[in-house]
């Protein structure tokens, strides 16, 4: 079967606006669904790219969505849950929906998006809904192809992991980190995005699910100093023991924008790395953080905000010559 239509889920978001790009430039038509067109207007100008609005707690509208697609990327995900955005109906009951979808509308190719080290008896609700999510699809494995991917964390220029960890470095005097000997093996969200897409039409990657790491591992404390060693700004890190962690973890929960849950410190109670980061049928090559971090967190440092102007100024100059 060839694929022409994609409809992505989650498309206008950090891991897949940059997976529609990459669709885009390899030709596929794209509809992206989302709740607030405003939101995914970046991808709008893209010439094979359609942007449409849907409230995909609604059977009605996810199956008139997806309608006419050959294959379903899914990518949404939530690491708080609030309101009716709760883990087990994003994570659980959406997929199962989805996949029902797919099996009615006889479309015959699904990507997922779960995590690393999700399971059933995973230390918090967060990895076991993901698991959940994963077996509510595999339901429907004999039915049409699906493939799984399950990242550690992801990294780039608009992800909300080490760029919050900038933001804490630029207004506090001091870092008080939670689970500071956690495990990571961050992997850059071209390369997530370029399994995906490589995956699409690939014919051994249906049926499997895939673990997706970078190239290093790193604790948690680790990573908050290659930060600050980019952003030119050092700040003692005081490592919390569990029950600190914890602690710390209830009172942020407290805020109106939550930056940490409980949740989020048991899912740091397993060590988010894989023994096998990419698979060789997916034919990415894998990116080190060095050499992209450097790139996006230093424009928060002075230095780089002197140059930005300076670049900009002569860009003027130049024009009214």
């Amino acid at each position: 079967m060839t694929i022409k239509k994609v409809c992505v889920l989650g498309g206008a978001g950090f891991v897949g606006s940059s997976i529609v790009a990459k669709l885009d430039e390899a030709g596929y038509q794209v509809k992206v669904l989302t709740r607030h067109r405003e939101r995914a207007k970046h991808l709008i100008l893209l010439p094979n790219v359609q942007v449409e609005e849907c409230d995909l707690g609604n059977n009605n509208a996810l199956t008139d969505a997806l309608k006419g697609s050959d294959a379903v990327i899914n990518l949404i995900g939530i690491l708080h849950e609030s309101g009716k955005n709760s883990f087990e109906s994003v994570h659980h009951q959406l997929p199962r929906r989805i996949a029902q979808t797919c099996e009615e509308l006889g479309i015959q190719r699904l990507l997922h998006m779960s995590a690393l080290r999700a399971g059933k008896y995973a230390p918090s609700q967060y990895l076991r809904s993901k698991a959940a999510g994963e077996d509510a699809i595999n339901v429907y494995s004999k039915k049409f192809d699906i493939t799984i991917f399950k990242p550690s964390v992801i990294f780039g220029r608009d992800d909300s992991f080490l760029n919050l960890f900038a933001n804490l470095v630029k207004y506090l005097p001091v870092v008080a980190l939670a689970k500071p000997n956690a495990k990571f093996q961050p992997i850059w969200v071209e390369d997530v995005a370029q399994a995906f897409v490589s995956a699409l039409e690939n014919i051994s990657t249906y049926g499997k699910s895939y673990e997706l790491g970078g190239p290093n591992v790193y604790t948690l404390r680790e990573l908050v100093q290659k930060v600050m060693d980019v952003m030119g700004k050092q700040r003692p890190i005081i490592g919390l023991n569990d029950p600190l962690s914890y602690a710390q973890a209830f009172m942020l929960e407290l805020m109106p924008v939550k930056l940490m849950t409980r949740d989020n410190v048991r899912s740091m109670e397993v060590d988010s790395v894989t023994e096998a980061p990419i698979a060789a049928d997916l034919g990415v090559t894998l990116t080190p953080l060095e050499a992209v971090i450097s790139e996006y967190l230093s424009n928060a440092t002075p230095r780089a905000a002197y140059d930005k102007f300076r670049s900009a100024a002569g860009r003027a100059i130049n024009a009214r010559r």
